[in-house]
């Protein structure tokens, strides 16, 4: 298997924290691509036709994409047990993509469209999707969270690490001292630490 990604995607980083947690890495192949939404790498497109990462080529089969599509795969592949939470983990891993959509898009908007383009509303709009998934995670999932490992947990972590990553002055911590307390733990772990974006 290879897996087509990007270091400083947030959804290619959930695959990565899902090998290194498994000690899977050795057994996928890694291809590191460069690509953005204006300029898609051909690697990328050939994967996944809305030349999107991560990518999943398989030996058997076509293409997976799409994280949550990877990660469940790759848990009965290697039959890991990170789903062992049933719908709340899918619940939390699907909360933690919304926070990822939007903050990625909140940079494609600042760092890929020009200043005079650039709707403040929209970027607004943006970050009260992951304000407000934040304090509901803080109200209603810290028991989970706090749980045994699962892969609601390893996307919400990645999830909180890129919006600290690229939007350093979201505020999400405030009001939500039970998840930050949370995050500065799960952050510690090896595999988080393996995993961590370069800077750019």
């Amino acid at each position: 298997m290879k897996l087509i990604y990007a270091p400083t995607s947030p959804f290619v980083r959930k695959v990565m924290v899902f090998l290194h947690e498994t000690e899977t890495l050795g057994r996928v192949a890694l291809h590191n691509v460069a690509t953005t939404p204006y300029d898609p790498s051909a690697d990328v497109q050939a994967s996944n036709p809305l030349a999107k990462i991560p990518a999943l080529e398989r030996d058997d089969g076509p293409a997976l994409y799409d994280s949550r599509v990877i990660c469940a795969y790759l848990n009965e592949y290697f039959k890991a047990d990170l789903y062992a939470g049933g719908w709340d983990s899918k619940v939390l891993e699907a909360t933690a993509d919304g926070i990822m959509d939007a903050a990625v898009l909140m940079t494609y908007e600042m760092r890929l469209r020009p200043e005079a383009q650039q709707s403040p509303d929209w970027i607004k709009a943006q970050l009260g999707k992951v304000l407000g998934a934040c304090s509901a995670l803080n109200a209603r999932w810290m028991s989970h969270l706090q749980g045994s490992l699962d892969m609601g947990q390893i996307a919400v972590a990645c999830a909180l690490a890129y919006v600290d990553f690229r939007h350093p002055d979201a505020g999400w911590r405030s009001g939500n001292a039970a998840l930050a307390d949370w995050f500065k733990s799960f952050e510690s772990r090896p595999s988080m630490q393996a995993t961590r974006p370069p800077e750019g």
